[in-house]
């Protein structure tokens, strides 16, 4: 998760989630920080990195809400993409150079055939441009300086794969995927399966789960709302187990979550299976999640600061 910088003074604990409509322009990291310094928050982090060229949904953490960050890095995610067929470039998208030019002969036809081979689970190569590390570096720092280094595919997952528009040598489709697929890959695959080459020329992320409903702020909407005073601004926030709501939920009562709170173990005649839970106090305060094992038994997984 891309974190904030150290707290300026005069900075407050505030806690939830933000869903961000970053605008093109800038990384995601800059985004963070304008959202931050609006909510004067002591800690913020995002989840799940755009490109400065990418626009669309940016989960931001605060508080305690950056303890759960990586359910939303693991989400599944939606994206409306643009594909420029004809030419590929050094970095699989709009910002690199053009390395190489084909005749497009294809129509809607092909395309929808490319597509329906592409969903499933299938095996991807991240790009030479990406933030996955060799040996203690990152790729797209090689990159810059010339490095090509193998890379051993990942297995992702298409969810599904659709056409909206198909004009002027310009796919545009949306994609359901899994965590950890390069939209910028897929764009090349679609382009090399057709024969004709491939770059990703305007990315979009139109959702993240489980957030497919809520309402995504712009940095402009944001500013005009802090104008009224950070409780505006805080009515924007989800709940910090806002990002768990796939798990099941646990009702304690005040004995127990005083067991847990203190690192114990508890027993329980709950009929949960083996796995993770949203911890619920009786009043409706989020706890935290706790982990079922096969006896029963409930742990403490990680658990949030309701002191404060």
């Amino acid at each position: 998760m891309g974190r904030g910088a150290r707290k300026p003074r005069g900075f407050r604990d505030v806690d939830g989630i933000l869903l961000l409509d970053k605008p093109v322009g800038i990384s995601s990291n800059k985004a963070l920080q304008n959202v931050r310094y609006l909510f004067e928050a002591n800690k913020a982090g995002h989840t799940g990195s755009l490109d400065p060229l990418a626009s669309g949904v940016l989960p931001i953490c605060f508080g305690e809400a950056t303890k759960f960050s990586n359910y939303l890095l693991d989400a599944s995610k939606s994206y409306r993409a643009w594909c420029q067929f004809g030419k590929t470039t050094s970095t699989g998208d709009a910002e690199g150079d053009i390395i190489s030019e084909s005749p497009v002969q294809i129509d809607a036809g092909d395309i929808h055939q490319v597509l329906t081979r592409l969903i499933g689970r299938v095996d991807q190569i991240p790009p030479m441009y990406s933030a996955v590390k060799h040996k203690g570096q990152r790729l797209y720092k090689l990159a810059r300086k010339g490095k090509v280094i193998d890379r051993s595919p990942r297995q992702i997952e298409i969810y599904s794969l659709e056409m909206i528009n198909f004009s002027d040598n310009t796919l545009e489709f949306d994609v359901h995927c899994s965590k950890g697929t390069y939209i910028r890959t897929l764009a090349e695959d679609i382009g090399k399966a057709l024969g004709c080459g491939a770059f990703l020329a305007k990315l979009e992320r139109t959702g993240v789960h489980p957030f497919w409903e809520n309402v995504c702020y712009s940095l402009d909407q944001l500013r005009d709302i802090a104008e009224q005073g950070l409780d505006s601004l805080d009515r924007c926030l989800l709940p910090v187990n806002s990002a768990l709501a796939d798990l099941p939920e646990f009702i304690l009562d005040s004995l127990t979550v005083s067991h847990l709170k203190q690192g114990q173990a508890v027993q329980t005649n709950s009929a949960f299976r083996p796995g993770l839970l949203n911890l619920v106090a009786e009043n409706g305060q989020f706890i935290g999640i706790g982990e079922v094992d096969s006896d029963g038994s409930i742990s403490p997984k990680r658990l949030i600061n309701t002191a404060r």
